[in-house]
This record gives C-alpha cells, structure tokens and sequence, in this order.
C-alpha cells in the first residue's frame, strides 16, 4: 500500500491542501501528539496487523483500501457512492475506546464543514499560479471561512472502521537520528475513520451559492477579478 505525505494542521482539523495528494482529506480532534505517524515513518513501514473485521489486515472494505492505498477519488466510484462527494474523517492513536467514541460523535453538522474546507481549499490552491491570497484576495479567506461554518443538509454519515497498524522493525535508533526533537511514536496504533457522503448535485448548489454570495471588504484587483470569476466556472473540474 502507498500513502502520500500528509500536510498537518493538528488543532481540530487537519487542511489536506497539497494538490498532490490526491484526494485526501483528514480531521483529527486535539491531541498530544502534533504529528501523524506517517509524516516521520512513511506507510512503507506500516503493515496492518487487525481490523473491525478481525485479525488479518486484508479484510478491509474496498473503500478503506481505495483509501490507505491513496485513491479516495476512486471511492466515489464505486456503485453505492455513484452521484455523491465522499469525504473521509481519520483519527488516530492507541486507545480503541476513545477513537470509537470519537467515530460515534463525528456528526455532519459539527465535523463535515471542516472536511468540505479543506477539500475546497485543496482545489483552490490547485488552480492558483500564485499563493492563494495573492491569486484571489481577500476571496480566499472569506471563502474558506464560510465553508467551514455552512450546514449541508442531506449529508449522511454512511460508514465507520478501525485498522490496527504496526510499524515495522519498531522504532530504530536511525529514525530517531532523523528526527529530533519529534514525538515518540508507539509501534502500534489504531486508526479509526468515518465515510460521509452528500449527493453531487446538492452539494454542487450549496456550494456555488456560497462562492457566489462571499463579499470582501478589500475590492480584488483585475486580475483577481479574473481568477475568481475562472475558479467559480470551472471549480468542479478535478474537485
């Protein structure tokens, strides 16, 4: 299984913006621990070891594959997610109690926002030449923000599962070297991660409303103007 790098932002919510990684959209709550484990060990050094559905690591769903094989576009695929945006919450750490507390209070109303934020900041960023301020002014930041506090009626939290995984070899000395400073990281962890899906179509009208109704106090400059008026037209292409 291949996994791309993470970019974090672990305070409530992690904003998976690089255009390169495919698709990937993360959540986790507050924690100690201000690093994924991936972003010191790769997945390479990961191997599941049990599952929701018992102790062999290769009976996972198909869409939890899609997902640590880093293809969660290919999720909406699949023939029960045919017409809908999936996003995917991840949570991860040593406790299975508290991260199956965690899937069971992730709501649509208090946590999807902040996944739909980060999927719209992704293409964004994606289609910008320059830094995204720069690109569409003062737009930007209005834009993410009101993303993050919309409600998307018709969302449905559809699936929950929890992987255990090892790393491989443990904890060496070399890694260690690596990194300074870095957290401990155990060599066995779960992950548990939640599949909520909106209809297409839905979606597709709440969020253009929303791009269409954002008013900055800053005029964009020309070219601004521009892009802005670019990314509303062609904004799900490639979303």
């Amino acid at each position: 299984m291949k996994h791309n790098s993470l970019l974090l932002l672990c305070v409530v919510f992690m904003l998976a913006a690089c255009a390169g990684q495919k698709g990937k959209i993360i959540f986790y709550p507050d924690s100690e621990q201000d690093k994924h484990p991936e972003s010191i060990y790769p997945l390479e050094s990961w191997q599941i070891i049990e599952s929701e559905n018992g102790l062999r690591g290769d009976e996972i769903p198909e869409w939890v594959r899609y997902y640590f094989d880093g293809a969660a576009r290919r999720i909406e695929s699949l023939d029960q997610y045919t017409g809908k945006y999936v996003f995917i919450g991840e949570n991860w750490g040593e406790n299975l109690n508290a991260l199956q507390q965690w899937a069971n209070n992730f709501t649509t109303l208090h946590d999807l926002p902040r996944l739909i934020a980060a999927r719209v900041e992704r293409r964004m960023v994606s289609s910008a030449f320059l830094y995204p301020d720069d690109q569409y002014g003062q737009y930007f930041e209005n834009l993410i923000k009101k993303v993050s506090d919309g409600e998307y009626p018709g969302a449905v939290k559809e699936q929950t599962f929890w992987v255990k995984r090892e790393l491989i070899g443990g904890i060496t000395e070399e890694a260690d070297d690596i990194v300074p400073g870095q957290v401990d990281i155990d060599t066995e962890l779960y992950e548990h991660l939640v599949l909520i899906s909106i209809d297409s179509r839905t979606f597709q009208r709440q969020l253009l409303q929303i791009m269409t109704d954002i008013k900055t106090t800053v005029p964009p400059t020309r070219e601004q103007a521009a892009a802005i008026t670019r990314i509303q037209q062609t904004f799900f292409e490639g979303f």
